[in-house]
């Protein structure tokens, strides 16, 4: 008598752990917010439409209220006005987020050294994946996006994610 339930019932029920399934169900059905500034917006908007279809990687539920997203994709440039808002959009957001800084600008500044500029938003907000160009390809978006599903795959809902408090320039103040 000792085979257990799982044995009895055979091949009609898949058991597994808790935190896999809500994980994987997770990791396909990302809420992106797009804070897009600058050109890297419009690729955004190329990479949601019907060519590309981000909804193949289930990220098509683009929400534009950061209490509903759980995916940031910050896209273009930042100047030193914008950054106490995208702080707070940040803050704003649910627990799991992750962050995509897509294009040269909100990666680096990109060619615009000046005063004016944040020389990479990881100095306001913790970036969890890096797209470079300048505007980025959507593929290179998709890349980024996937490599966030993994990431969403190896989380744990028993232990609480890494502290991402994010001591930037604006703690500072």
């Amino acid at each position: 008598m000792g085979l257990g339930l799982e044995a009895g019932l055979g091949d009609s029920i898949l058991t597994t752990k808790l935190d896999k399934a809500i994980n994987w169900a997770r990791s396909y059905s990302l809420w992106p917010m797009a804070f897009g500034t600058a050109c890297c917006a419009i690729e955004f908007m190329s990479a949601a439409a019907s060519r590309f279809d981000i909804s193949r990687f289930g990220a098509e539920v683009v929400r534009f209220s950061p209490r509903q997203a759980d995916l940031m994709i910050v896209a273009g440039t930042i100047s030193y006005k914008q950054a106490p808002v995208l702080k707070k959009i940040y803050d704003q957001m649910p627990e799991p987020k992750w962050v995509i800084s897509m294009g040269a600008c909100a990666c680096s500044g990109g060619f615009y050294d000046n005063y004016t500029t944040v020389q990479g938003i990881d100095t306001i907000i913790p970036v969890d994946e890096y797209v470079s160009g300048c505007p980025p390809r959507p593929e290179a978006l998709f890349d980024a996006l996937m490599k966030i599903q993994e990431k969403c795959q190896s989380d744990s809902i028993i232990k609480d994610r890494v502290n991402k408090t994010h001591k930037g320039f604006l703690d500072a103040k």
